[in-house]
């Protein structure tokens, strides 16, 4: 086996991406090491992956293929140096002779809160520079811990998370488009009876959409959509809420204790030429009293959501002809 890299003098060796995590460390130590929470968020923005195999231990390894969204295949190694939970996990992208980056994620109590530091030692200074430049490592270093302060929401909301599908006859490409096309949303989204004739749509990740609908007695309700991830056809993710005219988040209109933002996940499905959407929302950075309110409205919500589906089915059925 290789000798350990030499840690003095190495921060042109070195790439740090530290994020603020809502949720105590023994919760985010578990997304980094349970396989069934990695298959939520492992890797950047867009990337899927397919475990071959799953040995989380020291001296174990994990084997699995990310799916980028260009279509190509990217197999990956990852062996387990050390696993201190809740505090340190360190690997290696290969096995432990490779001449590759090491990793070592360490997790800091912060009142409740977890400070996730990744620390990404590579053997030059030019291999380093080599995958910022080529691969972005450092902008997808980001995303990697944007995505897991997502999956650690999602853990924190248990059961608690709201889940609804629905069959949609049309392919998947068109009722992409009919999720984020401005145009195509004026025409079907919001409850029944509503209308929305406001809608601006920066279609990019950490653009916003922001709409206006009118309830049938006149009253106008603001909301809008941060977008966090667009992987046509397959996938969406956004942070969603009301917000002002200004497009400012804002409080539920008549439900003060209602999350300022929900975590939304909308997923496209091909099931022979039709498409099975599933709508995921959680609560975004929310305290407990929010939660609660959130929970409780989830037959209410089955309900809109019903409506705001029929609307979609209507209007699909409508561009079809």
């Amino acid at each position: 086996m290789s000798p350990e890299p030499d840690a003095t003098g190495t921060s042109d060796r070195e790439m740090v991406i530290e994020r603020l995590l809502d949720a105590p460390r023994e919760l985010v130590f578990a997304a980094w090491t349970d396989p069934k929470h990695l298959a939520r968020w492992w890797g950047p923005r867009g990337f899927t992956h397919t475990t071959k195999q799953s040995d989380i231990r020291e001296g174990g390894s994990w084997v699995f293929t990310m799916h980028g969204p260009d279509g190509k295949d990217y197999p990956n190694k990852i062996t387990f140096l050390e696993i201190k939970a809740p505090d340190v996990l360190r690997y290696v992208h290969g096995d432990p002779t490779d001449e590759n980056f090491r990793t070592t994620v360490t997790f800091v109590d912060k009142g409740g809160k977890t400070l996730v530091t990744m620390r990404a030692l590579f053997p030059t200074a030019s291999a380093r520079e080599h995958v910022i430049r080529t691969f972005r490592a450092d902008e997808g270093g980001k995303q990697h811990l944007e995505k897991c302060a997502e999956q650690v929401e999602r853990m924190k909301a248990g059961k608690g998370v709201f889940l609804m599908t629905r069959l949609v006859a049309a392919p998947r490409g068109m009722v992409f488009r009919a999720w984020t096309e401005a145009s195509e949303l004026k025409q079907w989204f919001g409850p029944k009876g509503f209308t929305m004739p406001h809608c601006t749509n920066d279609l990019r990740p950490g653009g916003v959409m922001h709409y206006g609908l009118r309830a049938p007695n006149g009253t106008e309700i603001w909301g809008k959509w941060l977008w966090r991830e667009i992987t046509p056809p397959r996938r969406i993710v956004m942070l969603s809420g009301f917000s002002d005219p200004a497009a400012a988040w804002a409080r539920h209109p008549m439900a003060p204790v209602w999350p300022l933002t929900l975590l939304s996940t909308v997923t496209f499905d091909d099931e022979g030429g039709k498409t099975r959407v599933t709508l995921e929302w959680c609560p975004y950075e929310a305290n407990a009293e929010e939660r609660a309110a959130f929970d409780g409205a989830h037959p209410s919500m089955v309900g809109g959501w019903t409506g705001t589906f029929e609307n979609l089915d209507a209007y699909i059925a409508k561009e079809a002809r």
